[in-house]
């Protein structure tokens, strides 16, 4: 996530050709926060290349693996994949429970640590970054939602939204600010005082969704971000979402909904830890490598 910036802007992430923004003094080294404003006719992230075959990918992977060792077998959730996300993309990950879908989310998100592979964010090799680097990362330029809300229940709907921004040095009246702008987009106005077990699961989403953007990330991850909602809730929040990536959002969903996956640019499919089919929606073009054809194209 970011530190201060107006509302509406995108924080770049490391590596980003033409960063600018605040002095790279402010920053620990190695940290992004350069936040990139949207104009119209240009790239909603300025400060990081255009969609496109020659722009810098937000996300890249070489390679990942990732395996858990428990009291059982060892389970392989991530097995040598390869990916690119660029910026404005909404890409779906879907497949079966027990699928390594999530597993890849927090890998991108450094929420778990690759066994091997190599993975840059914004064009910087971030995979051997320690914990303390990521959560730079993560304050400054990824916003993350959970499936199961994650909000702190000790504090009221206002200061879940404006502690990110807080610990990442923005002002007190400009997280006040960011976060009025953000409940209000959302429906939440006058919940600001409510405590997360006061609201619905879909409210409570909702916030969620404020918490992960009031930094302006250049990247938002959403795991299962309606698994936990019911129709009502789970339309809301893809209605979010899609309004959000029309506004120039990148987003990496993990989803195991067909509808949720069907609002995104493009959908892949996640098996037995490997990247199975890799299409484009809407344009009949699938990358290559895919193997399993026309999943996912199910709408209201």
């Amino acid at each position: 996530m970011s530190d201060d910036a107006p509302s509406g802007g995108r924080r770049a992430l490391p590596g980003a050709a033409g960063s600018g923004g605040r002095d790279r003094g402010d920053r620990p080294s190695g940290a992004p926060g350069v936040r990139a404003g949207a104009d119209a006719g240009s790239s909603p992230h300025p400060d990081i290349p255009p969609s496109g075959a020659g722009s810098t990918p937000i996300v890249r992977a070489e390679g990942l693996t990732k395996t858990h060792h428990g009291e059982g077998a060892a389970v392989h959730a991530v097995r040598g994949v390869d990916l690119t996300v660029r910026p404005g993309e909404f890409v779906a990950v879907t497949g079966p429970s027990g699928a390594g879908k999530s597993t890849l989310l927090h890998l991108i998100g450094g929420l778990q640590r690759p066994d091997s592979g190599r993975l840059w964010i914004g064009g910087e090799q971030v995979d051997a970054y320690r914990e303390a680097r990521w959560a730079v990362l993560r304050r400054r330029s990824i916003g993350i939602v959970f499936q199961f809300f994650n909000l702190v229940s000790n504090l009221t709907v206002a200061d879940n939204v404006e502690l990110p921004a807080l610990l990442a040095g923005a002002s007190p009246r400009s997280a006040r600010a960011s976060r009025a702008e953000l409940l209000a987009e959302l429906g939440l106005e006058g919940r600001e005082k409510s405590m997360p077990g006061e609201l619905s699961g879909g409210e409570q989403q909702r916030v969620a969704l404020a918490r992960a953007l009031v930094n302006h990330p250049a990247l938002l991850l959403a795991d299962e971000p309606a698994g936990s909602l019911d129709s009502k809730g789970t339309r809301e929040v893809l209605r979010l979402l899609s309004r959000f990536h029309q506004r120039g959002q990148t987003i990496l969903m993990v989803t195991h909904d067909a509808r949720m996956a069907s609002a995104a640019d493009r959908v892949i499919s996640f098996f037995d830890g490997r990247i199975a089919d890799d299409a484009v929606l809407g344009t009949g073009h699938r990358a290559p490598g895919g193997g399993v054809s026309g999943v996912l194209e199910l709408r209201d």
